[in-house]
């Protein structure tokens, strides 16, 4: 029976919608990118959160998002709702699918209090013609900005209407692209969508080509489109230019390893030809004189060595040793 009354209730929230005005002047407009957040506000809440009913309505059906201050679970949008202190619905990382009409109501008891606060919600996105891997410089690109509002009560590309909407691309600085545009060709292909068509250059490397949408003649969000060379043009570069330094940095190395093994050598021959053996032998007679004894002295001055280590020029000092042998007279 519970069940039985809630579709009941449902259906007469769906009818009720479709039955309300196309447009009044509280209807809130929300302008927002595809991939930002957003907040949309319920101006009729009462103190708290409790009673506070959020509907998404479309053209086949209207689905319950949060029924009296509590989030559904069974709805696709479940992770990326939530409830603010202040009974808004915020929505995260909107899509293109999110747009539509949403009402916020509140029920005490089971009757609703006041009127609905309804909020369009109008979703502004870009696509291209290419994909990144197919642009490069030389090449046709086509660049789709469209909004997508359930809401029928204006219409795109009405400048004399006060509530118009409208869709149209700047350059760099901001100035509105017109079909004066020699570089560019502007057309629309539908409702609020405005198509810009280009040939790319070189220097559109990492441009970014802007759509902006007014409402009332006061701009509510924009878009970007940033066109970025394919990574595969940019891994050719690379390797290019990589072979071409290849053959200088293997030779670089080689002059390296070469000038490293003639210091090494020249190391070898300082350490290992250090040893210079010198023999000096001399030997001296004196004559005896009167009453003393006689003696023959003979000094042996023995290895004479250069230095170790280090460099040549820098030779270690000489050693010697005397070496005396003493003969004793008449022998």
């Amino acid at each position: 029976m519970a069940d039985k009354c809630h579709l009941c209730l449902l259906g007469l929230i769906f009818l009720s919608s479709l039955l309300t005005g196309t447009s009044g002047e509280d209807d809130v407009h929300v302008f927002i990118s595809s991939g930002e957040n957003v907040r949309l506000p319920c101006n009729n809440t009462l103190p708290d959160c409790k009673s506070t009913t959020w509907i998404y309505n479309n053209r086949h059906s209207a689905v319950e998002l949060i029924g009296l201050g509590i989030k559904k679970k069974d709805t696709e949008r479940h992770e990326r709702l939530s409830l603010g202190s202040d009974c808004s619905l915020n929505i995260k990382n909107i899509t293109k699918e999110d747009y539509g009409s949403y009402s916020c109501r509140q029920y005490v008891n089971g009757q609703q209090q006041g009127d609905d606060t309804r909020v369009y919600l109008h979703v502004l996105h870009v696509s291209s013609s290419s994909s990144q891997t197919e642009i490069s410089p030389g090449s046709s690109v086509t660049l789709s900005c469209q909004l997508d509002s359930s809401y029928t009560g204006v219409s795109c590309h009405d400048s004399g209407h006060s509530e118009g909407i409208e869709v149209f691309w700047v350059n760099q600085a901001g100035v509105k692209l017109t079909i004066s545009d020699s570089r560019y060709q502007i057309s629309a292909s539908g409702h609020c969508i405005s198509n810009l068509t280009t040939t790319l250059l070189n220097e559109d490397d990492n441009r970014e080509w802007r759509c902006e949408v007014t409402h009332r003649n006061q701009v509510k969000t924009s878009v970007t489109y940033t066109v970025k060379k394919p990574v595969s043009v940019i891994v050719n570069v690379v390797g290019a230019s990589f072979a071409v330094l290849l053959p200088a940095l293997i030779l670089c190395l080689i002059l390296k390893k070469r000038a490293g093994v003639r210091r090494a050598t020249d190391d070898s021959v300082e350490q290992t030809d250090d040893v210079i053996y010198t023999e000096v032998t001399v030997s001296k007679k004196k004559r005896a004189k009167k009453n003393k004894v006689h003696c023959d002295h003979e000094m042996t001055y023995a290895s004479i060595r250069g230095a170790e280590a280090g460099d040549q020029e820098n030779c270690s000092p000489l050693y010697a040793s005397v070496n005396k042998n003493h003969h004793k007279s008449g022998k």
